[in-house]
C-alpha cells in the first residue's frame, strides 16, 4: 500500500508543475509512443505512464492528472474516447488472426480480425499508424483493406533497418515508439487525434 502512495504522489507531485495555460494540441500527433517498462515521459508537460495493456488503469492515471491540472477544462475532457481507444488497442492486438511473409525491404502481414468490432477497431486505428510510423521512423507502411481484411506492407529505404522490422512484425511496429501516452492524454483531454485519417479501400 506504501508503494501505492508513493506512486500516485510523484504523479500528482509532477502533474502540479504544468503550467497554468491553455495545452495547444494543434500539433498532436503519435510522435511519442512507449513501453510500459521504459522511463517515464512527459507530454505538453503532464506526464503518463501506463501504456494501455491495463484500460482500467489507464483510465485511472489520466483523471488523477486531470484532476491535478489546475488548467484542466472539464468541459472538454471525454474518458469515454480513451475507453474506447483502448477497446481498439486490445482489438487489434488480441482479437485477430495475422500471417506473416517476407518481401523486399520488408515484411507483408494479412490482419484478419476474429470479431466484427476489430473490424471497426482496425479501419480506424491502421487510418492513422502509417503516418504516426513514417514520421517517427522513416518507416513505410502501406494499409489496405479487403472486406475486412487487412494488408499491411511495412518496408524501409534503410538496409540496417530491414531486419529489425521483420522482427517486429505486425504487432511490434504497432508497439513500437514513443506515442501511446500522449495520444491518450490528447483524447482524455478532449482532442480526436484520429481525425482526418483513411484507409484505401
Amino acid at each position: 500500500m506504501k508503494m501505492i502512495k508513493l506512486s500516485l504522489g510523484m504523479v500528482i507531485a509532477m502533474v502540479m508543475t504544468v503550467v497554468n495555460a491553455e495545452i495547444d494540441h494543434t500539433n498532436m500527433d503519435h510522435s511519442a509512443m512507449m513501453h510500459h517498462s521504459q522511463p517515464m515521459i512527459q507530454v505538453n508537460e503532464v506526464t503518463l505512464t501506463e501504456s494501455g495493456t491495463d484500460p482500467f488503469a489507464v483510465m485511472q492515471e489520466a483523471i488523477a492528472a486531470l484532476e491535478a491540472n489546475p488548467g484542466t477544462n472539464w468541459e472538454k475532457v471525454n474518458i469515454e474516447a480513451l475507453r474506447l481507444h483502448l477497446v481498439e488497442m486490445q482489438d487489434m492486438t488480441l482479437n485477430v488472426d495475422v500471417t506473416q511473409t517476407r518481401i523486399d525491404n520488408g515484411f507483408k502481414a494479412v490482419v484478419t480480425p476474429t470479431s466484427s468490432r476489430a473490424v471497426k477497431s482496425l479501419t480506424k486505428v491502421l487510418s492513422a499508424h502509417p503516418a504516426q510510423m513514417k514520421a517517427e521512423t522513416g518507416w513505410d507502411m502501406q494499409v489496405s483493406n479487403n472486406n475486412g481484411v487487412f494488408t499491411l506492407n511495412v518496408t524501409t529505404e534503410n538496409a540496417k533497418d530491414v531486419a529489425k522490422i521483420r522482427g517486429l512484425g505486425y504487432v511490434g511496429v504497432m508497439a513500437y515508439g514513443n506515442h501511446h501516452q500522449p495520444h491518450h492524454w490528447a483524447m482524455a483531454s478532449g482532442e480526436n487525434p484520429h481525425a482526418g485519417h483513411n484507409i484505401k479501400h
